[in-house]
């Protein structure tokens, strides 16, 4: 009764009901401060003297005196009385790492004279998740984790690992990342790794470092196994049972598990380590055909350290996984750790090794990438990690090294070359490829989807469960898991990019946004805007799923009158426009004013936020169970810039009669998205693509037309088949 009552009399309500949540929610955003200061970054007056004092101060608690900014080394020398205790930069000056929002995160940072960071505070950040997600606090605890750590330590950002280090040996760290702002901390992390490491390097001799040395690939002799460990071309390291008990101070057997009972043992590890690029050692060590293959795969730059090795403790961790970092084992050169990561290089090839080579229980090549620092001349010193456990409460961790050195008549001197830093989008893709490869499976699937649909039309089950399968698939995956849910934010930097040049690994930065994005950018102009908004956007999804369960509840449904919804969709278009104009001025209002988009409450941050952010998006989804998808329909701005541009579709493919609308109605009652005009013409842009009309169509049992024109015909078979009097 409600309902019907809304229908004939009260639409205009709606209209009111709208303004007011939407205005209501807006003045609830703007109640908190905005994180943007609105001033330049780059600029070289950032932060002023004073600012800078007092932030320095806060990083150095016994500083005294802090001397203005070195203009060669852009660094503040920071004193305590009269003794030097530090130095303290921007991170600006020697990184400009862009983060998801296309803008550097620019850090103060402190380090002491022993290379120690002493703090960081944020002077500058403007990404979305921390600025109107997650908050600025989030980071500021993220950063709170480097003081006390040198700059040369390995710090792995980990989101899936705890923060203990009790398994990753001395310099090698696990650091907790932000859930959900998986880009955001790795741009901060390598923000203040590369800037303080440069820092240490200009102002603290005992990090800098010579250029590499290259191994002279024109050299080689064959040698025997005996004879690369005679000529010291291979490292060869024990661990003792006695050197073990002698530092912990207590017999192996107190450890159980390990395979420490015999009391036999005397070798608890025996490992053999060796550079492979150098041809007189790699080609000797794997045999020519495997060297070769290795020399192809690897990069420029990249280093390969075979490891070797037999007894009961590995190098390698129980738990280890092919082609991952281990966290047993740590390689080091001038005090400084080396990155490490194991090739998998057998994993799929046998071994052919030399007959004098000793075929042992493990045998790994570990790639150092080229911007490591390592000089292959230099004394290599490899570290195991002993963490020995009495029982689940009781243990003990100690670190065992040895140090090798190969003969200087095997490498030379190259000319110094720049290294490049290996993007961040780059490791990000590596890091989720069952994630990308998923997705891309899902839009092929997609694309024979909307290829075939007059095919699958003919079968009704089909479209509709294949569909709703999707629409979970979307939510679940793409949205909640994949974090694959686009938003109108994301057009800030294309937009700001025709202002500011286009800079293309922003865009790279989220594998599973961009895949998403282009793919959307595609079918706009095949299909339009009906394959995102219909299939590939989780919150529309959830809207609809909601929506399903609504009507098995019997809630009312109210359906808006034609005058009051064609008047109202424009509202959508209207927020596009203003968001559009308002980024090109002040980007964090811009940023702010799109939380009109719920997508970030609901599918980024699962409605772990704020009490208003929450209640705008439960309000929404609720209000969708009343209209159908009311914030599609007329609030979404992200809808109303795909519609536009799908406006300029190619192809029609929702089949018309002649009939519809004239007088058919049957798909225009049946479109509750309201895409299908009563005189039967179908609006692309605002269409779903939810392919129900062209079920109908082909259906018999429901298209009007085709009913009526057979049932006219069974009427005439009739009359045909009735005898004449």
């Amino acid at each position: 009764m409600y309902s019907h009552m809304l229908y004939k009399n009260n639409y205009k309500s709606l209209i009111v009901l709208l303004f007011c949540f939407v205005s209501g929610f807006s003045s609830l955003a703007f109640a908190k401060p905005l994180a943007d200061t609105g001033v330049n970054p780059f600029a070289d007056d950032f932060i002023t003297n004073e600012v800078a004092e007092k932030a320095i101060k806060s990083i150095f608690s016994t500083a005294t005196r802090i001397d203005k900014k070195n203009p060669d080394t852009h660094v503040w020398p920071v004193y305590s009385t009269v003794a030097h205790v530090g130095y303290a930069f921007e991170s600006k000056d020697f990184i400009r790492i862009q983060g998801f929002a296309g803008d550097i995160i620019n850090l103060l940072i402190g380090i002491d004279n022993d290379g120690k960071i002493m703090g960081v505070r944020v002077l500058f950040q403007h990404e979305p998740i921390f600025m109107h997600g997650l908050g600025p606090e989030a980071l500021d605890e993220f950063l709170e984790q480097y003081p006390g750590h040198s700059v040369s330590d390995r710090i792995i950002v980990d989101s899936s690992r705890s923060r203990s280090t009790s398994n990753t040996g001395e310099g090698s760290l696990i650091f907790d990342g932000v859930t959900k702002a998986t880009v955001s901390v790795i741009a901060a992390n390598d923000t203040l790794l590369t800037a303080a490491l440069e820092v240490a390097r200009k102002v603290l001799g005992k990090f800098v470092q010579d250029t590499s040395s290259l191994p002279k690939m024109d050299i080689f002799e064959q040698l025997t196994w005996q004879q690369l460990l005679d000529k010291n071309l291979v490292g060869h390291w024990t661990v003792t049972r006695e050197q073990l008990e002698n530092e912990l101070g207590r017999d192996l057997s107190d450890y159980p598990g390990y395979g420490f009972d015999d009391p036999d043992l005397e070798v608890v590890s025996d490992i053999y380590y060796a550079y492979l690029n150098a041809p007189m050692i790699g080609k000797n060590l794997l045999g020519e055909q495997d060297y070769t293959r290795l020399m192809e795969v690897i990069k420029p730059g990249e280093n390969i350290i075979g490891i070797m090795s037999q007894g009961p403790y590995d190098f390698l961790e129980d738990d280890f996984r092919p082609g991952k970092i281990p966290t047993r084992m740590s390689l080091y050169q001038n005090e400084l750790p080396l990155l490490i990561r194991d090739m998998a290089f057998f994993r799929f090839y046998d071994r052919n090794l030399p007959e004098t080579v000793p075929d042992l229980d493990n045998f790994r090549l570990l790639k150092i990438k080229g911007n490591a620092g390592f000089d292959p001349s230099q004394e290599l010193t490899i570290q195991l990690n002993f963490d020995l456990r009495q029982n689940h409460l009781l243990g003990d961790n100690i670190n065992q090294k040895s140090a090798h050195q190969l003969p200087a008549e095997l490498f030379y001197k190259p000319d110094i070359v720049e290294e490049k830093r290996i993007p961040i989008w780059k490791r990000l893709w590596n890091s989720r490829v069952m994630e990308i490869s998923i997705t891309v499976i899902s839009l092929i699937l997609l694309t024979i989807i909307f290829v075939k649909q007059r095919a699958l039309s003919q079968y009704p089950r089909v479209v509709k469960y294949g569909r709703w399968a999707f629409m979970f698939f979307t939510v679940f995956f793409i949205g909640f898991y994949a974090q694959g849910q686009l938003s109108v934010v994301n057009i800030y930097p294309i937009l700001l990019s025709l202002r500011d040049g286009f800079k293309f690994d922003v865009f790279l930065l989220d594998p599973v946004l961009f895949i998403i994005w282009t793919y959307t950018f595609i079918t706009l102009f095949i299909w339009g805007r009906g394959v995102f908004c219909g299939w590939l956007c989780p919150f529309g999804a959830l809207q609809e799923i909601l929506a399903w369960f609504a009507k098995v509840l019997k809630f009312p449904q109210i359906k808006v009158k034609e005058p009051a919804h064609r008047a109202i969709q424009k509202l959508k278009y209207v927020i596009m426009a203003g968001l559009s104009i308002l980024c090109f001025y002040d980007l964090g209002l811009a940023q702010t004013l799109s939380e009109i988009e719920p997508f970030k409450t609901s599918i980024t941050l699962v409605f772990d936020r704020e009490w208003y952010f929450v209640a705008f998006a439960v309000g929404l989804l609720l209000i969708g169970m009343f209209i159908h998808k009311f914030y599609c329909r007329y609030v979404c701005p992200l809808g109303a810039g795909l519609a536009i541009l799908g406006r300029f579709h190619a192809f029609k493919w929702l089949d018309r009669r002649n009939d519809c609308g004239k007088p058919c109605q049957v798909c225009t009652v049946r479109c509750e998205i309201k895409a299908i005009h009563k005189s039967g013409a179908v609006e692309y842009s605002e269409c779903i693509q939810c392919l129900e009309c062209l079920v109908i169509y082909n259906d018999e049992h429901q298209c009007a037309p085709v009913m009526v024109a057979n049932k006219r015909a069974r009427k005439q078979r009739v009359s045909l088949e009735m005898p004449s009097k």
